[in-house]
């Protein structure tokens, strides 16, 4: 991690010599991943990235420049690089800022945990993995069964040339358990994923073989399952999926960038126009859609983001009206709309973006048996396997790991290569069941922006059923 006394301060007047603003992004991220597959361990790897994007402010232009040369000559060289190329293409700028888009702030964050994870051994993940490898091996039908854990442990410290200093300390676990069970040409896989903000509770053996058995369990029941049938019924969507259903079909349409064009060439642009907020009626009134950096655990909780703005919880959707964008003050500058504190960098030598952070669905208040007893016909889903959506993020369709039949409000049959497809205003309008307990999901490779940035991002929501909905059996 970072030595206190590296010259953030005589950086920042050498920047001011040139620069009307001038800021320090230090970061330090160590990453350590452990696998195992078939009762053998197969991964055992740490790395370290550590470096500083120098930020300035020239003739009402942001500009940057990374080094990984900590001293202050190299920082120094850093800013004379940043303010060189900020000077030549200020002329071709899509709008002149000020420093009111880097406002001043000071403070401290700390991911909650129960637990150290700098007290959690190597041993100690290597033999839970271990646990949930053992507990999976139910048959010889199970022909892969793996586990994995990534941890990671960033600090990242802002400094600015009008007084910002935040220090931000995260530790972040991600695990997967995967069993995949085959017979002759057919094989499935179910898995299941524990993500976020968290220390070194997170690795119980008694959970580990638990999950490990059930999806074991319920791999080799998709095995023995029928195809998920074809036709229009209601859908009840489990959190695990949600989370991917609320991350494509919400926070990119949302993000600001994409609304100006600014990521047409790459991740797409938007559906949703500058006009469509205060207006847009995006789902049904049971719709309820927050941005909320501060919820404890979530994968993408913060106190700042990378431009110093502190973070609060912001509704986006309202009882399905469209409220507000993830934009930055930077495009809440360019675009004159309400935004969020979502201006964030994948590392040092990546300058922030429109990210969407922490975008959950509200709570309702149905129980998931409720939610059930409500379904003549229907399906219940859970855990992404495929998905597509078009650079609009409007048409799409998603295939889930798991399924199970409703008839008459009771859980049926498993059924296998479950999918469903839908146009997103029209999906959300659709929205007629909204569960009263949330659980919490996240994922560590959400890709956008050039250069390419892949960034975690979390997502909470409850059960949701959806009514009249096109589903179909087969692998999408």
């Amino acid at each position: 991690m970072f030595n206190n006394a590296i010259p953030h301060e005589l950086a920042l007047q050498h920047a001011l010599k040139s620069a009307l603003w001038a800021g320090l992004r230090f970061s330090s991220e160590t990453t350590t991943q452990r696998a195992v597959r078939n009762d053998k361990p197969e991964r055992n790897e740490s790395s370290l990235e550590e470096g500083v994007m120098c930020e300035v402010l020239v003739d009402g232009h942001f500009g940057h420049a990374a080094t990984a040369d900590l001293s202050l000559a190299g920082l120094q060289r850093a800013f004379d690089r940043a303010v060189a190329t900020t000077r030549a293409t200020s002329g071709h700028k899509v709008h002149a800022f000020s420093a009111t888009q880097r406002p001043p702030a000071n403070g401290k964050y700390t991911s909650a945990r129960q637990r150290n994870l700098d007290a959690t051994s190597v041993a100690e993940i290597t033999d839970c993995l271990l646990v949930a490898s053992k507990a999976m091996n139910v048959s010889d039908k199970l022909v892969n069964r793996s586990a994995s854990a990534m941890i990671v442990q960033t600090q990242i410290n802002f400094f600015s040339s009008n007084g910002s200093e935040t220090r931000q300390s995260f530790d972040l676990v991600d695990i997967t358990l995967s069993a995949t069970a085959a017979e002759g040409l057919e094989s499935q896989t179910r898995s299941w994923q524990h993500t976020g903000q968290f220390g070194g509770e997170s690795f119980d053996r008694d959970t580990f073989a638990q999950q490990g058995e059930r999806v074991a369990q319920q791999a080799l029941a998709l095995l023995a399952a029928e195809n998920c049938p074809s036709a229009r019924m209601d859908l009840l969507l489990m959190p695990d999926q949600m989370m991917l259903q609320i991350h494509e079909s919400i926070g990119h349409p949302l993000e600001l960038d994409r609304i100006l064009g600014d990521e047409r060439n790459y991740a797409g642009w938007s559906f949703v126009k500058k006009e469509d907020f205060g207006h847009l009626k995006y789902g049904s009134a049971l719709m309820n859609v927050s941005f909320d950096p501060t919820k404890s655990n979530e994968f993408a909780s913060y106190d700042f983001d990378d431009g110093g703005n502190p973070a609060t919880k912001e509704i986006l959707i309202k009882n399905g009206v469209l409220q507000r964008g993830l934009g930055s003050l930077e495009s809440q500058a360019r675009s004159g709309l309400p935004g969020v504190a979502n201006f964030r960098s994948a590392s040092w030598n990546r300058a922030p973006i429109d990210r969407m952070g922490n975008i959950n669905l509200e709570p309702g208040t149905s129980s998931l048996d409720e939610l059930i007893g409500e379904v003549g016909h229907g399906v219940l889903m859970h855990t992404n396997r495929s998905w597509s959506i078009d650079d609009y993020r409007n048409k799409f369709q998603f295939g889930c790991e798991y399924a199970q039949m409703i008839e008459n409000g009771a859980l049926g049959q498993v059924v296998r290569n479950p999918n469903y497809r839908g146009v997103t205003v029209d999906f959300w309008g659709r929205l007629a069941g909204v569960g009263h307990t949330d659980s919490t999901f996240g994922t560590s490779y959400c890709g956008k922006g050039e250069p390419s940035q892949v960034i975690r991002v979390g997502h909470a929501s409850p059960p949701c059923l959806f009514r009249d909905v096109e589903v179909f059996g087969g692998q999408a």
